[in-house]
This record gives structure tokens, C-alpha cells and sequence, in this order.
């Protein structure tokens, strides 16, 4: 079995053909190392950018984020100019006079009222019923 082992390896080592393909994968492992640590760092490269939590997806929630901080702001200014509109129809009898004189067109006596008249509202689409 010995005799058999040696003469296995004095055939592997006079074989041309595979010490041409071990002196080849020597001489190039670096290169195909290389090589490879430069594929998983373009993948990881990728991945960063247009991944799930990539780059591309953080600018654009960035950007959502701001619009919706801006909305948010202007709803709170929105919401405070109400508050003192309620506040004023609360306590300030010339601010309940002014919405009576909006909302239902009161008068004090002596004054006069002019209305312009609206705009006609345009007909329905459908104008069917009329013609029959």
C-alpha cells in the first residue's frame, strides 16, 4: 500500500499538466483574490446605495419627512390662529358681533346692507328632465 501511494505521487509529480495547473492557481491566487474581495465590495457598494435602507431610500424618506414637518408646522399655525378665533368668540362681544354680521348679515338699526348677487350656478349635466 506504501509502494502504491509512492508511486501515485511520483505519477502526480510527472504529470506536466497538473503541475502546470498548480503553478497556475499559485501564481494567480492574488489576482483571483482580488478579484473576489473587489465583486463583494461592488455588491456591498450596491446594496448601501439602492438597497432596502439604502441611500437612495433615506434621501427620499428625508425629504418626505421634511414636507410632512412643514405641513405639521402649518396646521399647528393653522390650529393656534383657531384657538384664538374660538377664544375671541368666547369672551369678545365685538368678535360675536362681527361673525353675527358675517354669517347671518345683521344689522344695527340705521345701517343698510348691500348684497351683490352671486354668480348663477351652472346647471345640472343632466338636463333630460327639462327637455321632456
Amino acid at each position: 500500500m506504501q509502494e502504491n501511494l509512492e508511486r501515485l505521487v511520483e505519477q502526480i509529480e510527472a504529470n506536466e499538466s497538473v503541475h502546470r495547473a498548480c503553478d497556475f492557481a499559485y501564481r494567480w491566487r492574488r489576482k483571483m483574490a482580488t478579484a473576489a474581495v473587489a465583486i463583494v465590495a461592488a455588491w456591498m457598494a450596491f446594496h448601501v446605495i439602492f438597497g432596502a435602507n439604502g441611500m437612495v431610500v433615506y434621501q427620499s424618506k428625508k425629504a418626505e419627512y421634511r414636507q410632512m414637518r412643514v405641513d405639521v408646522d402649518s396646521l399647528q399655525k393653522e390650529n393656534d390662529r383657531l384657538n384664538k378665533d374660538v377664544d375671541a368668540l368666547r369672551n369678545d362681544p365685538r368678535a360675536i358681533e362681527k361673525a353675527a354680521r358675517q354669517e347671518f348679515g345683521y344689522a344695527r338699526p340705521g345701517e343698510v346692507i348691500y348684497l351683490l348677487p352671486r354668480a348663477q350656478e351652472t346647471a345640472p349635466a343632466n338636463n333630460s328632465a327639462k327637455l321632456k
